[in-house]
């Protein structure tokens, strides 16, 4: 799965244009997230189609990013959360964004961004496999 990091202006109607976007190309949002900092913020967007979704950013000119989103499963309780955000700091590897993506049982299903992918997903096993 494809996240696409798309840096916005803090103002009405920012995600609401590449939303609409999206939509009118047939494109569906699969999962979402963001924040803004100041006069600018970012979106952190998961969709079916990932060709038409960069299409479709390219022609609104909008500034982003691409990387690939590393899945878990966490316990549903205090700490698991922390437990492998540290993980995957102590390895070195950087979470540019995190979203939820489901929930299987009692356990919550998250999508991290991070800056290295592959050790992410060893990092994330090695922590599922010792909860």
């Amino acid at each position: 799965m494809t996240a696409f990091l798309v840096d916005l202006e803090n103002k009405p109607g920012a995600i609401a244009t590449i939303a609409e976007a999206l939509g009118k190309q047939g494109v569906n949002i699969t999962g979402i997230s963001g924040a803004t900092c100041g006069d600018s913020g970012r979106a952190a967007i998961t969709t079916a189609d990932d060709a038409t979704t960069r299409t479709v950013l390219q022609n609104l000119k909008a500034k982003y990013k691409e990387y690939e989103v590393t899945e878990t499963s966490l316990a549903n309780k205090p700490g698991s959360f922390g437990m492998a955000a540290r993980r995957l700091a102590d390895a070195g590897v950087n979470i540019e964004a995190v979203f939820p993506t489901g929930m299987s049982g009692n356990e919550v299903n998250v999508g991290f961004v991070t800056n290295n992918p592959v050790k992410a997903r060893d990092i994330l096993a090695t922590a599922a496999a010792h909860r």
